[in-house]
């Protein structure tokens, strides 16, 4: 038995002002100081009929000790409406930090969809993203970081699936051009991923492709020219998609191995698990047993065979990669072969502890976890 959970989304120009139509006590914003200095948070604010108290101290992946601390002021403020306000880390910890809010004595860094936490009993929770990436708007997943043990965990909750989601484009037009290729390519690895994963269905399929079409079509757009309304607008949608598409089915190996070198290096999440998509389309397909042929048409690349497919796709993906100027190689990402020696046994020790390892058609042991991380180091086509 599999399930599909969504949100209640709005979309489109002038989505903001559904915000008109909550009744509530009190509202509590999960943000960061970017949010609060851009006057994001006033736009989203106008829109609310009721009072309302700011926590915008999340951090860039953020940490358990920043949840506890957003879950702490929500004890004080006691709001029955949440909003997670910015990019993905933003909505992961306000997702966390609303789940100590209604049940404080619940361990954050062991949350998974096995428990029943009896959320929404205190207040619910609308998510507004503010780039077009992670899609945490629509997902049961936060991603935290344990910065003692320097690893990523993923973790999620169908009841953390947030109760409204509200994707106005007019929120990321003016996203830098590196953020729209992070971002960017963080919804085409959810995408590729989620269609190909182990609890791929049919009910996520369609939208992971159509994600995946989306990106192909509007991502080089968006970064060559930042106003370009159309392709800001479909990109926005293409991260809702993708995010319900892989929400519902699960990320895989590329996950797994940017999590782990995320957790120990400066990389934007984006950046990191959509370097490693490449590789780990060549070493998935190189098992049998994959769907990267559907891929391959969806791009209109020209194969005949699944091998054959992976490969155009993968090449397609670096060729996008090239053209926003981020990086193929964890080289290129401004590691060190020494320093990429030196954290190589932590690499391998988190990507096996990533739940997100067995999703994957094709489970690497760690001889070939380490020969994955050593090819995506050197920029060589995975021929194992």
């Amino acid at each position: 038995m599999w399930q599909f959970k969504s949100p209640f989304i709005v979309f489109g120009d002038d989505a903001l002002e559904y915000l008109n139509n909550i009744a509530a006590r009190h509202f509590f914003f999960v943000t960061d100081e970017n949010m609060t200095r851009l006057g994001l948070v006033d736009a989203v604010a106008k829109h609310l009929n009721a009072p309302y108290t700011v926590f915008d101290q999340v951090e860039p992946e953020p940490s358990l000790q920043t949840v506890r601390r957003a879950a702490h002021a929500m004890e004080h403020a006691a709001p029955d409406w949440i909003i997670g306000l910015g990019g993905g880390s933003c909505m992961d910890a306000a997702k966390a930090a609303w789940l100590l809010y209604e049940k404080p004595d619940a361990e954050v860094s062991c949350i998974n969809p096995l428990e029943h936490y009896g959320l929404r009993a205190k207040a619910k929770l609308v998510a507004i993203p503010t780039t077009s990436g992670t899609g945490s708007e629509t997902t049961l997943a936060t991603v935290l970081t344990d910065t003692d043990e320097q690893r990523k965990l993923s973790l999620g909750s169908y009841e953390l699936v947030p109760d409204i989601a509200i994707v106005d484009p007019a929120l990321v037009m003016k996203l830098p051009q590196v953020v729209t290729a992070d971002t960017g390519m963080d919804v085409l690895t959810h995408a590729v991923e989620g269609y190909t994963s182990r609890m791929h269905n049919d009910f996520s399929d369609g939208m992971c492709l159509k994600a995946t079409e989306l990106v192909m079509k509007y991502l080089l757009r968006a970064y060559t020219d930042g106003s370009d309304a159309e392709a800001r607008e479909h990109m926005h949608n293409a991260a809702t998609l993708g995010g319900l598409g892989f929400g519902n089915s699960q990320a895989a190996l590329a996950h797994a191995m940017g999590h782990a070198l995320g957790a120990l290096v400066k990389l934007a999440h984006g950046r990191s698990v959509s370097l490693f998509l490449p590789y780990t389309i060549e070493f998935t397909a190189n098992g049998g047993g994959t769907r990267y042929g559907d891929l391959a048409h969806m791009m209109k690349l020209h194969t005949h065979t699944e091998l054959e497919s992976a490969r155009a796709v993968a090449d397609k993906i670096r060729e996008l990669q090239y053209a926003m100027n981020m990086p193929t190689t964890i080289a290129q990402a401004g590691i060190t072969r020494d320093q990429f020696v030196e954290i190589l046994p932590r690499l391998i020790a988190n990507a096996n502890m990533d739940t997100q390892l067995v999703m994957n058609i094709r489970v690497p042991e760690s001889a070939e976890l380490e020969k994955l991380f050593h090819y995506a180091y050197d920029g060589q086509r995975v021929d194992f």
